[in-house]
């Protein structure tokens, strides 16, 4: 089995809040992740697209590769997730953190949401359940977008799943992405930029404007 793995973009200073991008998977696999997985390269590509930019708002981004593809239960994906936040503490200190999931991923992400670090929950096309705690975003943020013709997770189990969060949450909000599909390669830079600044907004950093 190989160990969990970190991909820095750090900032040159200290920063002012890190992104903890976590990416997708299957609900049962044992297989090892490598950098053959479909999912982390997805993932690879969107924390590449938007690394600039927030670095711009001196914010900095790590993404989680997984031990194992499969979910599994969660306790295991969950740990890794634990890990990575233990390192980005040990490397940062408590700087905020918002936790940047991709289907899996943002499964992942409401399961420990309660670390003190983490100011919030950004879920793109997420594979959220009735099944799936709220309890962990207390007094926290959560973003979600989700397209309609998604054939893999649910907009209709996100949309529930956000209803339940407003219960604990500080603000709980799903962005409508109309017709777009589960993988995020067709609009793809409709959903960078969702996750772009959905993740600011949660660290109550600025979204950087484009040179003119």
């Amino acid at each position: 089995m190989t160990d969990p793995l970190l991909t820095k973009y750090d900032t040159p200073g200290s920063p002012r809040a890190m992104i903890l991008v976590l990416h997708g998977g299957k609900p049962r696999s044992r297989q090892a992740i490598d950098g053959r997985s479909a999912s982390w390269r997805r993932a690879l590509w969107l924390q590449r697209d938007i690394a600039q930019r927030v670095l711009e708002a001196e914010v900095g981004t790590w993404l989680l590769r997984y031990r194992e593809r499969g979910w599994n239960g969660g306790t295991d994906r969950a740990d890794d997730a634990r890990w990575a936040l233990d390192e980005l503490r040990a490397a940062h200190g408590d700087v905020p953190v918002v936790l940047l999931g991709h289907s899996m991923g943002a499964r992942v992400a409401v399961h420990v949401a309660d670390d003190p670090s983490v100011r919030g929950v950004v879920g793109l096309a997420p594979w959220w359940s009735s099944e799936d705690p709220v309890a962990t975003l207390a007094g926290r943020t959560l973003r979600a977008a989700h397209g309609r013709r998604d054939r893999i997770t649910s907009f209709r189990e996100t949309t529930r799943y956000v209803e339940r969060a407003r219960s604990v949450a500080d603000s709980a909000e799903l962005r409508d992405m109309g017709a777009l599909g589960h993988y995020m390669l067709t609009g793809s830079g409709r959903w960078h930029d969702v996750a772009l600044e959905a993740s600011l907004e949660v660290v109550g950093a600025q979204v950087p404007q484009p040179d003119r």
